[in-house]
């Protein structure tokens, strides 16, 4: 509509602050709305359009950014009061690229603290809350980004995901979430959590939005160590050919040690149902077997806690955030300690002292040295898997949105919810979760893993699923433009 001329970019950007002024008082998806920069940056691009400049299929588009990632003078605080009020002196790559493309940023979304949860009950600043039941999580750590979308707060996101946290809320509020193969995107400016295994990626509510979206911020960054000097597979075009609704040639895998793991009667269903329709689509269904799955959880609880402890230890009351005790009465080891334990709240603390222990002296070897031996293990899973099949396919999470406060008293029973999501990440290729439908009134996601640069096998398959189970819109919320 805006590249066609129907309505300006300052319109649009005008009706989603409008929305999030009705609406995020319930939700509470924004930690920071920024809209003078939104409004500014939408005139920018209908200046730009009116001169006849030639501009990219997204400019103009409204799009909120996961609170982990550094955008220059507005706050990025990892909903950790930590950093309380930091502005970043520059822009992380991806945001790079989004301004480039002539998006407009509304502000940025709420997260459990420094991407460490599942369920965005972990936020320094009060928890966000699922658009489809109010009482119930919508998912983590990327909960914000996930609910701004799902509440049409934003038609785009930018997430990042470290276990699942882009997948994983997609499959709770009904929204695409797509993590991108590792290295795909930028890590430039994304405050980090556990280095190996932290991407970011879109959360939209179409898949061609979200192909659409990797594109303008994948690909190759020379600041980024990690990433991979490569270009991006026709992403875009792949979703496209998957609208055509027909998988012939395509096969897909299902996962036999997932068959036993616990996923709700009522979700099993719904995957269940969405298989079938892949196969009625044309795609041929073949049982594979990845014996090492089953230790990715495990795994995972080692490599990333201890890839955090060493990331957080920046956080020393010396450069910038938080200071607390430095009155001349207390050591610099206690300034740091006070201040630590004032900013960092308990999720992120008791992943700090698990890694730690990981790392330490006679204790390496034997967990996070084992830990990367089981991880190349899973790799290997992966790749006899995709000799076999083109993507494989499970539930992307075990249960639907629970409710507030049921599993914070138990955190294995909290790091379940990453149980499918998890081997993808250890691997480093792309996975995607896209709506299977409903249970107990509540979205279902279907998740599509690929090999590592492959992006465009997930998205011609997600993308074919929707022409038979269509977007999911939430019930109504309560206020004006709603």
């Amino acid at each position: 509509m805006i590249g066609a001329g129907e309505v300006s970019a300052e319109e649009v950007t005008r009706a989603h602050l409008d929305r999030i002024a009705a609406v995020d008082g319930q939700v509470h998806a924004f930690l920071h709305v920024d809209a003078e920069g939104a409004i500014a940056a939408a005139r920018a691009v209908d200046s730009a359009r009116a001169r006849g400049e030639k501009l990219g299929p997204l400019a103009g588009v409204p799009i909120a950014i996961k609170d982990v990632i550094a955008t220059k003078g507005v706050p990025t605080t990892c909903a950790s009061k930590i950093l309380e009020g930091w502005r970043p002196p520059y822009d992380a790559t991806i945001m790079e690229r989004i301004n480039a493309a002539g998006m407009v940023m509304l502000g940025k979304t709420n997260m459990d603290e420094f991407a460490m949860g599942s369920s965005t009950e972990y936020s320094a600043y009060g928890p966000t809350r699922n658009p489809w039941d109010l009482g119930r999580i919508p998912g983590g750590s990327g909960g914000g980004s996930a609910a701004a979308v799902a509440a049409y707060e934003a038609p785009l996101a930018i997430g990042t995901d470290t276990g699942g946290s882009i997948r994983q809320p997609g499959a709770v509020t009904g929204t695409v979430g797509s993590k991108p193969t590792y290295g795909g995107t930028s890590r430039y400016g994304l405050v980090a959590f556990s280095s190996s295994l932290d991407t970011p990626g879109p959360v939209t509510r179409t898949v061609l939005d979200a192909a659409l979206l990797h594109e303008v911020i994948g690909g190759h960054d020379p600041r980024d160590s990690t990433s991979i000097p490569a270009p991006l597979p026709a992403i875009v075009e792949a979703a496209r050919l998957g609208a055509t609704g027909d998988l012939s040639g395509v096969r897909i895998g299902l996962v036999r040690e997932f068959a036993g793991e616990g996923a709700e009667p009522g979700v099993a269903a719904a995957v269940r149902e969405a298989i079938e329709a892949l196969v009625k689509l044309g795609a041929e269904v073949v049982e594979v077997s990845c014996p090492h799955f089953e230790y990715a959880l495990p795994a995972y609880y080692l490599i990333a806690p201890s890839e955090a402890s060493s990331n957080l230890a920046r956080f020393d009351a010396v450069r910038y955030g938080l200071r607390v005790g430095d009155d001349g009465q207390h050591s610099l080891e206690e300034v740091m300690s006070l201040t630590r334990e004032a900013g960092f709240g308990p999720e992120v603390k008791r992943r700090i002292m698990l890694g730690t222990y990981a790392l330490s002296s006679g204790y390496y070897e034997a967990y996070y040295g084992q830990a990367q031996k089981v991880r190349t293990l899973i790799t290997n899973d992966f790749k006899a898997a995709f000799e076999q099949v083109d993507v494989l396919v499970s539930p992307t999470t075990p249960f639907v949105a629970f409710p507030f406060g049921s599993r914070t008293s138990d955190p294995y029973q909290m790091y379940l919810a990453d149980l499918y999501t998890i081997p993808t990440n250890l691997y480093g290729g792309p996975a995607i979760s896209v709506p299977a439908g409903l249970s107990e009134g509540l979205p279902v996601g279907l998740q599509i893993m690929a090999p590592t640069m492959a992006d465009d096998r997930m998205y011609r398959v997600a993308a074919a699923l929707e022409t038979v189970i269509p977007p999911l819109t939430p019930p109504a919320l309560s206020g004006s433009n709603s």
